[in-house]
């Protein structure tokens, strides 16, 4: 009897390691690791946030403190241990910070009492005031916009000018 459980404990033990060493490789490629209490909200609102996190092609997992902890040291990243502590969820974006950060700052937003407790952007430790900062950045897309807004201003004026010109010439000829 004491063998099977001795056999049991080491199957659970691999099980273990094995989801540590999967998630390590997972957060160390990741462009966003973030991490989040997720209480008070409801079966609905995580729902819809997924969906919005997974159109923003990131991930978001509720996974126990102590395996996202070994996942994290095993990367040799410690700076995060502290806030590990109470429900956390992680989201994970392999491809771009920008879109899910903004998707989990506005849901923040909307839900009292969900909060962002710290994360890493590109490798980079990140306290919750920083990545709020980041959050409220405009995006590339809204960045161009505006850009191109201030372009097109611009040549409207030179359009306009160069036209007011061409009057005055015209009624001096």
């Amino acid at each position: 009897m004491g063998g099977e459980i001795e056999v049991a404990s080491e199957t659970i033990l691999k099980q273990k390691e094995e989801e540590v060493s999967k998630l390590a490789e997972k957060l160390k490629d990741a462009k966003l690791v973030l991490l989040t209490d997720y209480r008070g909200i409801t079966v609905d609102s995580v729902t819809s946030l997924r969906n919005t996190l997974r159109d923003a092609k990131s991930e978001y997992k509720v996974i126990k403190n102590n395996i996202v902890k070994r996942a994290l040291n095993a990367n040799g990243e410690t700076g995060l241990d502290t806030v590990l502590e109470g429900p956390t969820a992680v989201v994970i974006a392999e491809e771009d910070y920008v879109e899910p950060l903004k998707a989990i700052y506005k849901f923040t937003k909307e839900n009292e009492f969900y909060k962002i407790k710290g994360g890493i952007v590109e490798g980079k430790v990140m306290s919750v005031e920083e990545l709020t900062t980041l959050a409220k950045l405009p995006s590339k897309q809204e960045l161009l916009s505006m850009l191109a807004g201030a372009l097109l201003g611009n040549i409207s004026k030179l359009a306009v000018g160069l036209d007011q010109v061409r009057i005055q010439k015209e009624a001096n000829a």
